[in-house]
């Protein structure tokens, strides 16, 4: 029993030391014996196979080098809630395996093999930011040359993390990052390198990529740092992946509609101030925006703050602002119509400066009305004065009743009333007027501000 133990130790320390020596030859040529036409007979490489749980090197103390490239073919999704970037890639790697090798005059003139990864040791690179496991399809396949030069493609979905910054949505631009580095494997024996250049990982992917959807590529830019873990140091490469958004969905759906409703509100203010319909028409166009922005809520990201979303509430907020401007003049108009308070001389004063320095106001003014020539009989309230003025008796008639300083006295009180009327009406125009204006600067500077930002 101890002999047969003492036997199978034997076996295997000769297959350790005879693993170990060919190790250290130059090479290790495959014999042509089993190539023909018809193939390639499998035990010709099974020296081969039988080492692929080791790093295929004739010396430990001088690393592998891996090139790596990949082909961006689709961005599937990006999602700014979970800040994840979901896209199609094919990478690609290159490597030398030193112990293939054969003549390719002798073995029937055949330069290339494809071989299955499985029999072979493949580079265990990773993409850092990954968030998945990885799901490589099986029964991949490699390309061997006759020089041991091995290329190997394996396609994946992949689920990575992006910073996402959305404040410039919908015309916001992302830069992602893909990090191809090694998992157990230091600068001692792995180093990485480029199989292609930038500019063709980035021609080539604009040339494949299949989606036409909400993203398109900008493109891809790369570094080589070194990464630090305690006293190990990993070699790695950064893309840098640009993709930009198409906004065409969002400004036809969003923008347009919007500007619409607030182009609209500002062409309100044309209507007359005592038109009895402004008001309502106004409070109509708020309802409809709110209905607008319910409706549209979903094409909005789920988090953060876009610059959008400040822009919907500043329209929201003009549109506001400019309903409470028409209550306050609706209210003005009232009280010089029914209870005219004396109007105060420097407020007198203020009203000739306006009306002689411009004639423009928004509103329609009414027929006959110029300067503080006013005649308000069509303002709403304006019955009783009216009434009252057609009550007075006839200068005649008085005399004949014998009250004749008391009608002058009615009258002329009458005629004060309406002067009074008519420059609070005067006033209450210049004051809508004065909003308007002010309405339409801060929708230019918003507008503008907004413009520029997303712009930048």
């Amino acid at each position: 029993m101890e002999g047969g133990w003492l036997a199978g130790g034997r076996l295997l320390l000769c297959l350790t030391v005879n693993l170990l020596l060919q190790g250290r030859g130059d090479t290790f040529t495959i014999n042509c014996s089993g190539f023909d036409q018809h193939g390639v007979d499998p035990a010709a490489f099974q020296a081969v196979f039988d080492r692929k749980a080791f790093r295929p090197v004739i010396n430990y103390s001088i690393p592998t080098q891996v090139n790596i490239s990949f082909t961006l073919s689709a961005i599937l999704e990006v999602d700014a809630q979970l800040q994840l970037l979901t896209s199609f890639l094919w990478i690609h790697m290159m490597w030398d395996n030193p112990f293939i090798s054969w003549n390719r005059e002798e073995c029937v003139n055949i330069n290339k093999l494809t071989i299955s990864a499985e029999n072979l040791w493949i580079p265990d690179i990773i993409i850092m930011e990954s968030m998945t496991m990885d799901k490589t399809p099986p029964g991949l396949t490699v390309y061997v040359s006759s020089e041991g030069r091995i290329q190997y493609d394996k396609p994946g979905r992949v689920t990575s993390i992006c910073n996402l910054d959305i404040f410039y949505f919908p015309f916001d631009k992302q830069n992602c990052t893909f990090t191809f580095s090694s998992f157990l494997h230091t600068v001692d024996s792995m180093t990485l390198g480029m199989e292609k250049e930038v500019w063709e990982i980035t021609d080539t992917s604009r040339d494949v990529i299949q989606t036409q959807g909400e993203w398109e590529l900008l493109g891809i830019d790369m570094a080589t740092p070194k990464m630090s873990v305690g006293s190990h140091t990993y070699d790695q490469i950064i893309f840098y992946v640009a993709i930009r958004r198409r906004p065409k969905l969002y400004v036809i759906n969003l923008l347009v509609p919007s500007s619409f409703l607030v182009a609209i509100d500002a062409l309100s203010f044309y209507l007359p101030a005592e038109n009895e319909n402004r008001a309502p028409f106004k409070i109509t166009l708020l309802l409809g925006y709110n209905v607008f922005l319910l409706m549209m809520n979903d094409l909005l990201p789920a988090s953060g703050t876009p610059l959008i979303s400040v822009y919907f509430a500043l329209c929201l907020s003009m549109m506001v602002l400019s309903l409470l401007e028409t209550i306050f003049i609706s209210y003005m108009l009232h009280l010089a119509t029914t209870q005219p308070p004396p109007m105060p001389r420097w407020l007198h004063s203020l009203l000739l400066h306006g009306t002689r320095a411009t004639k423009c106001c928004p509103t329609v003014p009414q027929k006959g009305t110029k300067g503080l020539d006013l005649a308000p009989a069509h303002l709403p309230g304006l019955k009783e004065p009216v009434e009252l003025v057609g009550k007075v008796p006839d200068l005649r008639e008085a005399e004949l009743h014998g009250c004749p300083e008391s009608t002058m006295a009615r009258q002329e009180g009458e005629a004060q009333k309406q002067h009074l009327v008519g420059l609070w009406v005067q006033f209450s125009h210049m004051m809508d007027s004065l909003l308007f204006r002010l309405y339409l600067l801060f929708m230019a500077t918003f507008l503008i501000t907004v413009t520029v930002l997303w712009n930048t």
